[in-house]
Order: C-alpha cells, then structure tokens, then sequence
C-alpha cells in the first residue's frame, strides 16, 4: 500500500491515514452552512462533514517518530493508524517518540489500546507544557461543559499512562532535527514541529485548519473546536502568510489524504497548489 511521503534531508516523512471524523458545518464561524456545503461539493467533497485524520510518521537513521496518534476509535472516530502502520512496515514496539500538536481525542486517542494500556510500549510521549497543564488544571475541567468534559477525562487517562515517559517543553528543539514552533488558539499549547535537514524544510502544522477547502481561501472561518477563535484566526492568518512567502512544504492532521501540500498568496486570500 502507498503513503505519502517526503524526503527531507535525513528525514523520511509519511502521512499515515487514521481515518475520519465528521462535523457539522454549522460548528463553523463567518460562512454560511449553505455556503460551505457547496464550497464542499465543488472542491469533490462527496461528504461535505468529513474531516480527514492524519498522523505523521518521521524516520532518520535514528529515530522513529509519530506526530499524533489520530483518535483510535474514540466515538466512532479513526481508528486505521495500528493497521497502516503495519501496513508501512512499523510495529507498535518500533515507536521511540510521539510528538503532540495538543491534546483532542482525534490526536491522542490511539494512544491507548483497546485494553486502555499504552499502545505504542517503548514511546516517549512529548507534549508542550502549556498544552498539559490546561487538561491537568481543575478549574478549566470545571469551567468546561458536559461535553467537554468528556475530552479532559480521556486527555487525563492518556496522560497517567504515559507518565513515566512523559516530556515536556516551552519550545524550540525537542529531537535533533525537530523543532516545535507554538501556534496558539486552536488549544492553550497548540504547535507545530518544524523539519530542518540538509537544507530543506517541512512545517507540520497540526490543527490549523479543520476543512482546507474553506480555511485556505478563508482564514476568517473558524470552528466550535477553537478555544479562542479570534486567536485561532489570527495564528491561521500569520502562518499563511509565512508558509506562503517561504514557499514551505506543509503537513498538517486534516488536510486530506495526500498529506503535503504547499500554499501560495493570491490578493487577500490562498490557495493550495500542486502537491510536490
């Protein structure tokens, strides 16, 4: 079976489908549902809901890293990353990190086996440290509501498991090679891991955008996932334009299955272009 890949210098980067979640366009912000349903349809969305979940998989010399976990399952969502794992040659045991963007259960819910044991046995779990003390506080989980709450319980369970291998950071290098850049709204500690090696670059962005086909062309649109929205909006609209001005080769966790795209400045607005 085929994944995605990209080389960049030492690194061997891989997008590794979890599968989909769905969400309801009406979680959207500053489009009409109407609107982004026929956006959909017309960018060949045959499910204009579906929101496709990826996890990256980085192989050097070295090491042998996933960015996220994809959901594994949690309410129906993902659950492909252990058998396209296999399927790219990679056991469990063969995991020596996991990087997180953040912690939502699409991203940390293949973590845990079905048992609710660790899933990958010999991975360090890497986190930023804002992100792990946001579903740690007690007074966010009670400021939260019912439904959220649900994703701190299971973000708690993640995260007790994984606790005597469990690193966190502020920012800057966190592997040799690897280097996580914050990129607040989405959650408190959001970010992204930047490639460098040999002179060439990758960014995986994790959860900038959640429908590329809207988000891109429209960086005002936000969604309900956003913990601050404007600040969200903000970070989407910076980082554009930065990917766009350096011509950087993106990954990021919906962006569909071909897993790397790169972006390009059209007048106010972006676009994707042909994927390298």
């Amino acid at each position: 079976m085929h994944f995605p890949t990209k080389q960049i210098g030492d690194f061997s980067v891989t997008a590794i489908s979890d599968g989909f979640l769905s969400a309801p366009l009406e979680l959207l912000s500053n489009i009409d549902p109407a609107e982004a349903t026929r956006l959909q349809h017309a960018a060949g969305m045959s499910d204009p809901s579906a929101i496709h979940i990826n996890c990256y998989l980085i192989r050097s010399p070295t090491q042998t890293v996933l960015v996220d976990a994809g959901a594994g399952g949690f309410k129906q969502w993902g659950g492909r990353l252990q058998d396209n794992l296999k399927r790219a040659g990679v056991l469990p045991s063969d995991i020596d990190t996991v990087l997180l963007t953040h912690a939502h259960p699409d991203h940390i819910g293949g973590l845990l086996d079905s048992a609710g044991d660790r899933a990958f046995p010999d991975a360090e779990l890497v986190v930023q440290g804002q992100e792990l003390d946001f579903w740690e506080n007690d007074a966010n989980f009670c400021r939260a509501s019912e439904r959220a709450r649900g994703n701190f319980i299971f973000a708690r369970r993640v995260f007790v498991k994984y606790r005597d291998r469990l690193r966190t950071f502020a920012g800057g290098e966190v592997l040799p090679g690897i280097s996580a850049q914050l990129l607040p709204g989405h959650t408190d500690g959001h970010c992204g891991y930047h490639i460098n090696s040999n002179g060439q670059g990758l960014l995986i962005w994790g959860d900038i955008v959640h429908f590329p086909h809207l988000q891109i062309a429209r960086p005002d649109v936000s969604i309900a996932f956003d913990l601050d929205p404007h600040l969200a909006t903000a970070t989407r609209v910076h980082l554009l334009d930065m990917v766009s001005a350096d011509q950087l080769l993106i990954a990021g966790m919906h962006l569909g299955e071909e897993g790397f795209v790169q972006i390009v400045r059209t007048g106010k607005s972006y676009r994707v272009v042909g994927k390298r």
